[in-house]
């Protein structure tokens, strides 16, 4: 075994992602304030070809040293655009056809492991503020929260990681579980 070099993972060149075919799902964050989570945001919406990032509220948007610090050149090949509301921005795409998914503990939360979604929809997943979560008005527009099941101490994961599981597992599920 040997670690691959850069040139030998045939990555695409950003031309090439923004070409490509994506997976039929967007990311909003709801008032996110670290720019290092907006920046890992992007870096994992490159990995798993989500069409869009929406950004709202007081989330920071490129271009940033802090967000490139975390991003690494992936605020060039990802859609993103900004709202001033992040409710303005869930009506827009549910009037699109989108199934808003809130990422949040609520008293209707599905288990991560449980939602199974289909081929033919369209999924807005929301990723809300460090310390309030997801805001009320928001929750309001959902169709679906959706949980990653924890068994530690703590209740809550940092939202890079929890959007990297919640990336991966709808890209799982879509695109390699067929």
């Amino acid at each position: 075994m040997k670690k691959l070099k850069l040139e030998e993972l045939g990555r695409m060149s950003v031309d090439e992602f923004k070409e490509a075919e994506k997976i039929p799902v967007s990311i909003l964050l709801d008032n996110v304030r670290s720019l290092h989570n907006v920046g890992s945001a992007f870096r994992t919406a490159d990995a798993f070809r989500v069409e869009k990032i929406y950004l709202t509220g007081i989330t920071g948007t490129p271009p940033h040293r802090e967000i490139h610090k975390t991003a690494l050149g992936s605020t060039d090949s990802v859609a993103w655009s900004y709202f001033e509301k992040a409710e303005e921005a869930a009506s827009k795409l549910k009037a699109e056809g989108y199934q808003i998914i809130i990422v949040e503990q609520t008293t209707k939360s599905v288990p991560l492991h449980e939602f199974i979604p289909s081929s033919s929809g369209k999924y807005c997943l929301v990723f809300g503020n460090e310390v309030n979560g997801v805001s009320e008005p928001v929750i309001e527009l959902g169709d679906l929260a959706l949980e990653i099941p924890q068994a530690g101490t703590k209740h809550s994961l940092n939202i890079s990681v929890c959007l990297g599981i919640v990336a991966w597992e709808v890209f799982r599920k879509l695109k390699l579980a067929k």
